[in-house]
């Protein structure tokens, strides 16, 4: 990692020679060229910032890091008060709508930059998922995450199941629920909003956002919410969620005693239970696609320039965007070391991908992953994401917790919704 506090070497010279005329160049060096990064994105960052200062010995770069949240809040605040701008912002996907409609991120279809003539590099709905409204593009992508069904081996056998039985139809995926905690005693998934989330991601019409249409409409009560919120319900009158939240303490312990039969996520899940979470359970896991086939990505990465950021570091800074998206070797060695699984088609190719995975039992889960990316449909993120799910979320709980009528629960999100979106 490069010495954030260094001087570039003319004017290390300068003071070491103590000369006044050094101490004036000194004190007129360029700010550096800042990105502005969340936990592992960082790391990312300034691996590649490595070689950076290497190359542009003449330019300090440096990241700044904050946790998750605290980072997108910063963000938010820095866009729409100009003030404390980094040259480069690294944004989660699910943040994306928010910041890529209103006018903070600078346009990347403009000819300064000319994103446009990388589109064919990317999956397709990565590089499609950063335009804005007007169709231009905000954000580059760097990595994705290729949903998939995490499932037990030991537990499915010990039922009578075979991987077919939880992949078929979400129905059947209830069903075959029903049969894991009769016959084993584990729990089908953590908590059951997952599986809403899924449903409703999977049935969002190709083009249209999760809870907006492409006119900025709210659809909450579509038949895909309804659908949702039905088996929610029926997997939890079944006691078949075991009422855990993802990365906490107790659902961690239920994955370690073999108490969760299966998990939906991202492909990075897979590192992450063989490093920390539950590396004892190695081998027991094995992965398909999602019900259905459905195809979503369970977050992502992207970089952006914000529009009032220093004039005369944006081509630096877009220099630097392209090292972080575009050159291959890298995107690899991020997958590799951080579970980054690449948006550049270029780094889904080679032995890598064709490699068994340990803790998968040997499955070449990695071209698994691959089909699910090369098929994701484009889902237009909208500003009122992150209130929408808030919504949502609440109203499944006054389902589940209180017995509010399904058609109520939706109608009474589609009315706060409407009403929010026209304040």
């Amino acid at each position: 990692m490069p010495d954030t506090h260094s001087l570039p070497r003319r004017h290390l010279l300068a003071a070491a020679l103590g000369g006044a005329a050094g101490l004036v160049r000194a004190k007129e060096a360029p700010q550096p060229l800042t990105v502005a990064a969340f936990p592992l994105v960082d790391v990312i960052a300034k691996d590649v910032l490595k070689g950076w200062s290497e190359r542009h010995p003449e330019i300090r770069a440096q990241v700044i890091s904050r946790q998750y949240d605290d980072h997108h809040t910063a963000m938010t605040t820095a866009l729409s008060t100009s003030g404390h701008l980094p040259d480069v912002i690294a944004l989660e996907a699910s943040y994306l709508g928010r910041f890529s409609l209103g006018t903070g991120l600078e346009d990347m279809s403009a000819p300064a930059f000319g994103a446009e003539r990388f589109k064919d590099r990317f999956v397709s709905f990565a590089f499609e998922t950063a335009r804005n409204r007007e169709g231009r593009v905000v954000a580059m992508p760097t990595d994705i995450g290729p949903g998939a069904l995490f499932y037990r081996t030991d537990l499915l056998a010990q039922a009578g199941l075979k991987e077919a039985d939880l992949t078929r139809s979400w129905e059947d995926y209830v069903e075959a629920g029903a049969q894991l905690k009769g016959r084993t005693g584990a729990y089908l998934i953590g908590d059951v909003r997952l599986l809403k989330d899924i449903i409703v991601r999977a049935g969002t019409p190709p083009g249209e956002g999760q809870f907006f249409d492409n006119q900025g409409r709210a659809q909450i009560t579509s038949p895909r919410f309804v659908r949702a919120f039905e088996l929610a319900q029926k997997v939890r009158r079944h006691g078949l969620d075991a009422k855990v939240e993802v990365w906490f303490n107790d659902w961690a312990e239920m994955l370690k005693r073999g108490r969760l039969a299966t998990e939906m996520s991202g492909c990075w899940m897979a590192g992450q239970m063989a490093n920390w979470v539950a590396p004892g359970t190695a081998g027991k896991w094995r992965v398909a696609q999602l019900p259905e086939n459905a195809y979503c990505s369970y977050g992502g990465t992207y970089y952006a320039i914000p529009r009032r950021s220093a004039p005369e570091k944006k081509q630096l800074a877009w220099q630097l965007i392209q090292e972080l998206t575009l050159e291959r070797q890298r995107q690899l060695e991020a997958f590799k070391s951080q579970d980054a699984f690449p948006a550049l088609l270029a780094a889904q190719e080679g032995d890598f991908f064709d490699q068994p995975v340990p803790f998968l039992g040997g499955q070449k889960a990695r071209q698994l992953w691959r089909d699910a990316a090369r098929r994701i449909p484009a889902v237009r993120m909208h500003k009122q994401h992150k209130f929408a799910d808030e919504v949502v979320n609440a109203e499944l709980d006054n389902v589940l917790e209180y017995g509010k009528s399904i058609p109520q629960a939706l109608a009474d999100a589609q009315a706060l919704l409407v009403h929010r979106a026209n304040r």
